[in-house]
């Protein structure tokens, strides 16, 4: 994440990744007062044991494209409301150059921003594919039971 701050609005994603067992870590880093540190960090994530990156920012809210301008890996790109409703955050994230991908996610679209890595790393894990097609299932089960109750 871009700044401590952000914290609160990633803690979603980090309870998903958990409840998927799904290990992680989290840092803080800054793509304009750390871009060294986030660049190195993802120029050797692949090395390290990473299959996604999931990169949080407010205000310009460049560090998934850092991020993504130094690995091959994925990232998804978490905009955060900061400022400017999150407006700001949200095409900072989503307007990448030709060549420099980010997958980007609604506005404080934390759990889904865990959801989309768990996916990608699922095409590969048939464990995690499973909890996928469970987690589907479950919330089908919970709409049909709502419109049972309302009737």
């Amino acid at each position: 994440m871009g700044s401590k701050s952000d914290l609160e609005t990633v803690a979603p994603a980090m309870k998903t990744l958990q409840s998927f067992g799904v290990p992680f870590e989290a840092h803080v880093m800054s793509a304009h007062r750390t871009p060294e540190a986030a660049s190195a960090f993802a120029a050797s994530a692949k090395e390290n044991g990473f299959g996604v990156l999931i990169a949080a920012a407010g205000k310009a809210a460049h560090l998934a494209g850092v991020l993504a301008a130094s690995t091959t890996l994925p990232v998804i790109g978490l905009p955060v409301k900061a400022s400017l409703e999150g407006l700001d955050a949200l095409l900072a994230t989503v307007q990448m150059p030709s060549g420099v991908p980010v997958a980007t996610v609604a506005i404080n679209g934390a759990d889904n921003a865990a959801l989309l890595a768990i996916q990608m790393l699922a095409l590969s894990d048939e464990s995690l594919s499973q909890k996928l097609d469970d987690k589907k299932a479950a919330m089908k089960n919970a709409i049909a039971k709502a419109d049972t109750q309302l009737q």
